[in-house]
């Protein structure tokens, strides 16, 4: 099982890191491998709330997730992604930056890191509405009770998620213009910068989430429609096509699934500008951790881990928050990536004790001499 799931991943290391070798040497070999970690470790999260989506797809949509998804992951976010940053911010043509990427790596950098704010703003807003809209949803199966029992009743408010994303925005946006203006106004154009790049990431939040949200309800009546257009192919002898499995439904969670992939991208690929700005190297270590994320998710999904351990995706979830905000926190002050993964893996870590300790506790209760299948079981740290 592991193999079969995680195959493709070790492959694709072991090319990579041959690359390395042959590219840079010994030291590229490290680097490479630096960064396959940061990435895996940056994006664990990402994997967890991956697979609460993509366990509602069939095996036709999982199979495109690893194998196109990647391509898109891997080519479109690691590699292409900064160069569109490079190009848009310099105001290039994609081949000169391509040729600035290769040849003027220093000036690529600085490029990159001048788009950050922009980049931190679409992304931190992406996240957070994600966030939002999970802490507000009322759900059987609750972690952080204190917390999350009152945030459920508030979620009843029509579009509060929204107003609230787009109040910290307001506030980042005008934090980061004040401290501009107390410099000379230097940067004052890049609060407007902000703005509308934070918009720009709530609007595509709320387009291709409503759309995936939308689908996604008759998702259960097209399989419903499906399973029984497979029993009467079954007794015709006709076979149906992959596609016509697959459904609008999956297709658009799949679109979902690539937009919070390139949002979770984010801090990695900003990241990755701490260790090496070497493109060639940047694209093999991150695209290294990319196969691992994806590979997990799929392992999450065919074992049931998620619901065998109930709080994980919550953990996941909290984690996208602390994201979010270190994302709109980074437009104006530093945060080292060791600190952004550790908060992710701290948040998930305790998800999963938490899960450990509900499952002993349904354990004991059911082995106990007439126990009551709804008896009440410890709900988190």
């Amino acid at each position: 099982m592991v193999l079969k799931t995680f195959g493709w991943s070790f492959a694709v290391t072991a090319l990579g890191l041959v690359a390395a070798v042959f590219y840079g040497g010994w030291t590229a070999f490290g680097i490479v491998a630096i960064l396959s970690i940061l990435e895996i470790s940056l994006s664990f999260d990402n994997a967890v709330v991956n697979a609460g989506i993509l366990k509602k797809m069939n095996a036709f949509w999982q199979r495109i997730f690893l194998t196109i998804g990647v391509l898109i992951a891997v080519f479109g976010m690691r590699l292409v992604f900064p160069v569109v940053i490079v190009a848009i911010s310099a105001k290039m043509g994609p081949v000169e930056a391509v040729d600035l990427a290769l040849n003027n790596k220093d000036r690529y950098q600085e490029l990159v890191t001048d788009a950050h704010p922009a980049i931190a703003a679409f992304g931190g807003m992406f996240l957070l509405m994600i966030f939002l809209d999970f802490i507000f949803e009322d759900r059987d199966i609750q972690w952080l009770r204190w917390i999350e029992r009152p945030l459920a009743k508030l979620g009843k408010v029509d579009m509060l998620s929204v107003c609230i994303a787009l109040a910290v925005l307001l506030i980042t946006a005008f934090t980061f213009a004040t401290h501009a203006h107390q410099h000379g106004g230097a940067h004052v154009d890049k609060a407007q910068t902000v703005l509308i790049s934070g918009i720009a990431g709530l609007i595509t939040y709320m387009v291709v989430g409503g759309l995936s949200g939308f689908f996604e309800e008759r998702l259960e009546e097209e399989e419903e429609r499906e399973h029984e257009a497979e029993e009467e192919a079954a007794r015709t002898g006709k076979k149906r096509s992959a596609v016509a499995l697959a459904g609008k439904a999956a297709f658009f969670m799949f679109l979902y699934l690539e937009v919070l992939d390139a949002s979770f991208s984010f801090d990695g690929v900003i990241g990755a500008f701490a260790i090496t700005n070497d493109i060639v190297l940047m694209a093999l270590g991150l695209g290294i951790g990319a196969m691992y994320v994806r590979s997990l998710t799929v392992y999450l999904v065919r074992q049931g881990t998620l619901d065998d351990y109930v709080y994980l995706e919550h953990g996941a979830h909290y984690a996208i928050g602390a994201l979010a905000v270190i994302l709109m926190v980074t437009i104006q002050y530093q945060i080292n990536e060791v600190i952004t993964g550790l908060v992710g893996v701290v948040l998930i870590g305790a998800s999963f004790w938490s899960s450990v300790r509900r499952n002993r506790a349904l354990a004991a209760a059911e082995g106990g001499a007439g126990a009551d299948e709804k008896t009440e079981v410890p709900s988190g740290v």
